[in-house]
Parts: structure tokens; C-alpha cells; sequence
């Protein structure tokens, strides 16, 4: 049974987004808290998610949203490292549909030296996410999460499938919502490890960069770059959610507090401008996979490594590891080469699986390959 009390009090706020007034930081956890607990009946839930998103949510709003999500619906780790973890998200979602970018772009970002607590989940919309991927290269989605945290300490990668950090929550409410909420915008900047303090995001539209980047700066992000990619090949409203070699990519970066937005041009990374035909998803899941393996296994240079570099290359910015993007990509590129990167994904697959299956499933992949 739920608290009458409670269901008026959650009744008039409610009634106060609806007439387009603002709440607290604090207000909007309490209310995202009871949401997420399952403390008000679902039609109050569904009445207090579209209002909020109707009304239009204020950075501080989102804040608390993000907050009531940390504190109330997300298991944590926290592993040793000597400097604080990175991440590299898209929100997907996008028109333009790439292959696999995040995935080896933070593979390759690790074997450069950055600590990488990598999130993901299936795919939202295309071919294939983060999480199927990996679970096509033999890591088992199904990990613990204190194995993740020993092999960020022991080996630099770890990754954390929605499916394992989260709690009941959010993961209750997207079974059977099918409309847009706060939960769409603050969900790719969740942080399951506590030591992550910078964050590469690529999202599907220009304005839910700014969105993005404004929250990262309210919750004390030390750097971040959130970027949403075009391609001369097509209209600026069809865009990627990435940085983008077909084309420019808009960007808005975070640092000591402070934003700044500009454009960038491959040019930028010392890389030439691609096609967009040459770095679109393949048809199948296994088809991306064996994609990012060749770039790995260092039998394409073409666009896909320009592509993946590119996107490692600031990751190596904003933790300070590169003096330059065309620097980071150079550096990147050096990662895929000597045989790191591939080395990475050895790593891990060897932790996240749950016996030899796993990585002889990785190895036969390899093999195909080429």
C-alpha cells in the first residue's frame, strides 16, 4: 500500500511542473528517489515523467535527478588506480549509424596508459551496442562487478554492462515505458565507478551535448567532452554520435569548471576527411566485431582506424596524455601497431568471462579475421 500522504505531496508537484514552475536539486531527487524506489503508484510515476519533460528540466533539476539515480538505483565500484578512470559513452540513438566506435576507441585508450572503467549496454537503436559487441568477442555481461573492478586495477579496461550497475529502478521503468524522460539524457552519464572523473560522450543531437556538459559541470566532472558528429555526405540534422571523420563535429569541453565550444574538422587530427559509406555499421553484430578486430590486429589502416583513433585521441586530451588531437591520434595509432590495443581486449575478455570458452570464442574471432 502506498502512503496517501505521500501520493498528495508527489500530486502537487506534479501540479507545479505543470504550470512550468522549477524545483530544487533536492526536491527533484525526492521525487526521482520515489520513482525509481517504486514509492508512488505507476499512474503518478508516468504523470511526474512527462510533466517534468514537457516543463522542460533545468541543469539543476537533471542534477538532482542524477543524484536520486547515483545514490538510490546504481551499485559502485571503486578500483585502486594510481590516476582516475575515463569513460567513452554514446547515447546512440543517432541517424547515422557507424560501426562500434566507444568500444575500441577505449580499448585503445587504455593500452595508451588511461585507466578505463568503459559503460555500455545493447544496442538502443542500429546493429549492435557496447554490450553485444563484447559478448560476441567472449566477455560475459554477467561479470561481478568487483572482478570489473580488479581488472581496471590489474589491466587498466574494465566494463560495466547497464544490466550489472543498475538496480530496479530504471531498469523496471524502460521495460515498459515508450517515451522519451530525464532517465534518456542523465542515463549515459551515470558513474558505477566512483574514480571516474573524465568523460568522452557522444550524443545524438546538439543540444543534448549542451544539456550533457552543463550537468557534468554542476556534479563536479574534472574534464569532459561531449560531441555530436556530421558528415558532408549528408544533412546536419543526421548526425553521429561521435567524433566524426566524414565531416565536422561540434563539440562543447569542460575543464575546471569552465565550457568552451567549437568545431572540429579531421584536419584537426592530422587524419583526411573519409567517406561516410567507408565507416557505416555492417549488417550484423558479428560483422561490426570482426571489423574493429581487423583495425586491431593492425590489417586496416584505412578510415575505421582514422575513426577509432580520432575518438581515442580525446579521451588523451582531457585526461592530459596528448599535448594535441593530432598528437593523441598519433600516439593511438602507435597503441594499434605495436599490438596493445589488441592485447587489451585479450585482458579483457581473460577477466570478464566465465571460463576458457570465453576467450577461445575471442581467438577463434581473431582468426577469422583477415
Amino acid at each position: 500500500m502506498f502512503d496517501e500522504q505521500k501520493i498528495r505531496e508527489f500530486g502537487k508537484i506534479i501540479g507545479i511542473l505543470g504550470k512550468g514552475q522549477n524545483l530544487s536539486r533536492s526536491q527533484t531527487k525526492e521525487c526521482y528517489r520515489q520513482v525509481v524506489l517504486n514509492e508512488q503508484p505507476e499512474l503518478q510515476q508516468g504523470a511526474f515523467l512527462v510533466a517534468h519533460l514537457i516543463k522542460g528540466p533545468t541543469t539543476m533539476e537533471m542534477a538532482g535527478a542524477w543524484d536520486a539515480m547515483m545514490e538510490y538505483d546504481m551499485e559502485h565500484i571503486a578500483p585502486n588506480t594510481s590516476e582516475p578512470s575515463c569513460d567513452i559513452v554514446g547515447t546512440g540513438s543517432d541517424a547515422l549509424k557507424t560501426v562500434n566506435v566507444s568500444t575500441p576507441a577505449a580499448l585503445i585508450t587504455s593500452a595508451c596508459g588511461v585507466p578505463m572503467a568503459k559503460k555500455g549496454a545493447r544496442l538502443v537503436t542500429g546493429v549492435s551496442g557496447a554490450s553485444d559487441v563484447l559478448e560476441s568477442c567472449g566477455v560475459d555481461l554477467a561479470t561481478p562487478l568487483d572482478r570489473v573492478e580488479k581488472g581496471i586495477e590489474q589491466y587498466g579496461i574494465g566494463y560495466l554492462p547497464g544490466e550489472q550497475f543498475l538496480k530496479s529502478g530504471w531498469s523496471r521503468l524502460i521495460t515498459v515505458m515508450r517515451f522519451t524522460t530525464v532517465f534518456n539524457i542523465i542515463g549515459p552519464i551515470t558513474m558505477p565507478c566512483d574514480t571516474t572523473k573524465h568523460i568522452v560522450i557522444g550524443t545524438f543531437a546538439p543540444d543534448v551535448c549542451t544539456k550533457t556538459i552543463d550537468i557534468l559541470r554542476e556534479i563536479g566532472m574534472q574534464s569532459a567532452m561531449s560531441m555530436y558528429g556530421m558528415s558532408d555526405d549528408h544533412e546536419e540534422n543526421l548526425g553521429i554520435d561521435e567524433i566524426s571523420i566524414c565531416g565536422p563535429t561540434k563539440v562543447w569541453e569542460l575543464r575546471d569548471k569552465k565550457i568552451e565550444s567549437y568545431t572540429l574538422s579531421p584536419s584537426n587530427f592530422g587524419i583526411r576527411q573519409a567517406k561516410y559509406a567507408d565507416v557505416v555499421s555492417k549488417d550484423t553484430c558479428e560483422g561490426n566485431a570482426q571489423a574493429i578486430l581487423k583495425v586491431l590486429k593492425g590489417e586496416d589502416e584505412g578510415p575505421l582506424l582514422d575513426l577509432f583513433c580520432a575518438n581515442a585521441a580525446v579521451a588523451l586530451h582531457i585526461t592530459n596524455k596528448a599535448g594535441s588531437l593530432s598528437q593523441g591520434v598519433d600516439i593511438a595509432k602507435q597503441a594499434v601497431a605495436d599490438g596493445t590495443s589488441l592485447e587489451q581486449l585479450r585482458n579483457l575478455v581473460a577477466n570478464q568471462s566465465s571460463s576458457k570458452e570465453g576467450q577461445e570464442k575471442l581467438e577463434r574471432l581473431i582468426q577469422s579475421v583477415g
